[in-house]
């Protein structure tokens, strides 16, 4: 499987503000073909799936994220913050989940891959029987 990739997010900081650019250019990680934005309640959970195919790049818009990460024989939590400005790259075949840790966060989401259910590995069980069969 592909290594998670962490990134820090370029800011360009003026008194009136801060800019934050994200170019799709060929030096970012993946071809984005899709992006979606998640808001989350305090200590709620989101996620909780694997993809066969898709990479999912994660970067905090607002609060605080915690982003879990786990195989078979793999874990692996990392703190996503808006103040801290570092965004991850998860490869496919990793299972995730978003937990918030404060009020009204949201996280944006770049994936690799147009919506495709047949992709998401939803329940443990059988996201373990796909990696026992690879």
């Amino acid at each position: 499987m592909k290594k998670i990739k962490k990134f820090k997010i370029k800011a360009h900081t003026k008194q009136s503000g801060t800019l934050i650019p994200l170019s799709f250019n060929n030096r970012f990680p993946i071809k984005v073909k899709r992006i979606f934005f998640i808001h989350g309640s305090k200590n709620k959970i989101r996620g909780k799936h694997a993809h066969k195919k898709c990479s999912q790049y994660f970067i905090p818009i607002h609060g605080k994220i915690l982003l879990r990460i786990k195989t078979l024989d793999y874990k692996k939590n990392i703190l996503l913050n808006h103040k801290i400005r570092t965004s991850v790259l998860v490869p496919p075949k990793y299972w995730c989940e978003i937990k918030f840790l404060s009020k009204n966060s949201i996280i944006m989401v770049a994936c690799d891959m147009y919506y495709d259910p047949k992709d998401y590995l939803s329940n443990f069980k059988k996201y373990k029987e796909h990696l026992n069969n690879l």
